[in-house]
């Protein structure tokens, strides 16, 4: 039984997505295929398009065998925290063969030599690194061609900056790094990106990023101009929500919610939360009782080194009360502790007599059974998702599906 690991978002799937997962099942010639997905946010830091029950059966319908949440503790963090939680949990598996993943890059060899050196930081790297930082450039910049003094000049300045800066390939060095990190058998595959970038808004043929499908909905408020670019059951899950008044949902709706945490909030703490630090708590601060929009604060306050998307990823932290404290006790323990289920076929209900006897984690199919846990941490973070949804619900634009506490009321997808 050969069995391959995905880590997704999924938000929503698409043509791309189609063809990533069939290249995957054929490179790794896989009998089962698990993915990790990202639950009612995302890790760029806003609320998923759609909630992830259906996001769960668009993934179903299209040839994934079992889906897994990744706890919001860590999708709402940056490139390395949330590859880890979501590498962790198909490692605790214990029956996952490969990880496979898209790279702009497309070559895992390179990939594997910079994630080893990032990781490992060999004293001659920390070196260059903190010469090219005093030499005024910026940490990317520097970090680059640290890479490439320290890898004796086989490649250029030029190459591995495109490398170490490209979406995906952030993502691919940071899985490698866990996987290394966790000691594990799993065996890392990449695939280059298919005709449009990340954050592309291009519409080439039949191929569109889920930026551009998200952007083209909210544009033109008619889905029926995105048909062509997802597959017909994922495109049919997306009108169905639709017309159910369940989706779409975009960061302003959460805007005035938002706006009310920040200005309850003083600088000391605002500091308690992942990446706020360096004073940037002082200009939140006065940002929040400057500004009376969620776009004029974040505006106001993004530099390079805070990119809009990782002040995004802050704004929903404070939101959920994910704070720094927490990130901390979850990795001090392990990172995350449980694998719960959101939906599988028939092949996935096979994947799961097996998981019984070989996860190294608990496997919560009942929400409610997390209850009967010894394990208070376990306790926090299952919490935390749950209060995800029932944030994440209030959005819903039909009032009546506005209800609380989803998680324990849905039961997993099961086709």
């Amino acid at each position: 039984m050969k069995v391959l690991g995905l880590i997704t978002e999924y938000n929503p799937f698409h043509n791309g997505h189609k063809f990533h997962l069939e290249s995957s099942k054929k490179i790794s010639e896989t009998d089962y295929v698990i993915c990790v997905m990202s639950g009612n946010f995302i890790q760029r830091g806003e609320p998923a398009l759609l909630d992830k029950w259906a996001r769960t059966k668009m993934a179903l319908t299209n040839g994934i065998d079992l889906v897994i949440e990744l706890p919001v503790s860590y999708v709402l963090q940056s490139a390395e925290f949330f590859s880890f939680g979501a590498v962790k949990i198909l490692d605790s598996l214990n029956i996952i063969d490969s990880l496979c993943f898209g790279s702009e890059l497309g070559h895992i060899d390179i990939l594997k030599a910079i994630a080893e050196i990032l990781l490992k930081e060999p004293e001659e790297f920390s070196l260059q690194l903190k010469k090219f930082l005093n030499q005024g450039n910026s940490f990317a910049k520097a970090r680059a061609k640290a890479i490439v003094h320290y890898m004796g000049q086989a490649y250029s300045e030029h190459y591995i900056q495109d490398i170490v800066s490209s979406p995906n390939n952030i993502l691919a060095i940071e899985y490698i790094k866990a996987l290394y990190k966790l000691n594990s058998d799993i065996k890392p595959i990449t695939i280059k990106r298919y005709k449009t970038g990340y954050h592309s808004l291009e519409f080439k043929d039949e191929i569109a990023s889920a930026t551009a499908i998200r952007n083209l909905i909210q544009k033109k408020k008619d889905i029926k101009a995105i048909k062509p670019f997802m597959p017909s059951s994922a495109y049919d899950i997306l009108y169905s929500e639709m017309a159910n008044g369940k989706c779409p949902i975009y960061t302003q709706h959460f805007e005035t919610t938002i706006l009310t945490f920040l200005r309850r909030l003083n600088h000391i703490e605002l500091s308690a939360f992942p990446d706020v630090n360096e004073g940037l708590e002082n200009r939140i601060e006065n940002a929040a009782h400057k500004f009376g929009t969620l776009e004029e604060v974040i505006s106001a306050i993004k530099t390079k080194r805070y990119t809009r998307t990782r002040l995004q990823r802050i704004m929903f932290n404070i939101l959920l009360g994910i704070t720094q404290n927490k990130l901390n006790t979850f990795q001090t323990f392990g990172g995350p502790q449980y694998i719960r289920v959101l939906g599988m076929n028939s092949k996935g209900k096979e994947l799961l007599k097996v998981l019984n006897q070989k996860a190294s984690l608990p496997i919560i199919i009942k929400p409610s059974s997390y209850k009967h846990s010894c394990n208070p941490l376990l306790k926090q973070m299952m919490e935390l998702d749950f209060l995800a949804t029932d944030l994440y619900s209030l959005y819903y634009p039909v009032k009546d599906k506005r209800i609380g506490r989803l998680d324990y009321l849905t039961s997993p997808v099961i086709l």
